[in-house]
């Protein structure tokens, strides 16, 4: 499996960076609360519905569903493979 980036590193890595830092570099987030809110970057919409969780270091929307990790974030709003999400992070 050559390759492969292991599980431990891909863990640390997350455990590591700042979700609100990777989002809000590309989507201008606003700070309500202990969360962060915005116009989702993956649908049309004029009422923010797009949240980041710093505590649990996870983005939800609720209007398209869209959610994940600071990886899936990358892979789908920059268009990247998940070897590319990683290096980026």
């Amino acid at each position: 499996m050559a390759g492969r980036i292991p599980q431990t590193f891909i863990d640390d890595l997350l455990n590591r960076i700042d979700i609100v830092e990777v989002i809000d570099t590309r989507v201008p987030l606003k700070k309500a609360g202990r969360e962060y809110h915005a116009c989702c970057p993956f649908h049309n919409e004029k009422t923010p519905s797009f949240t980041v969780s710093p505590t649990k270091q996870f983005y939800h929307c609720f209007g398209c569903g869209a959610h994940g990790s600071a990886v899936g974030f990358l892979m789908d709003y920059d268009h990247l493979e998940f070897p590319e999400a990683i290096e980026e992070l």
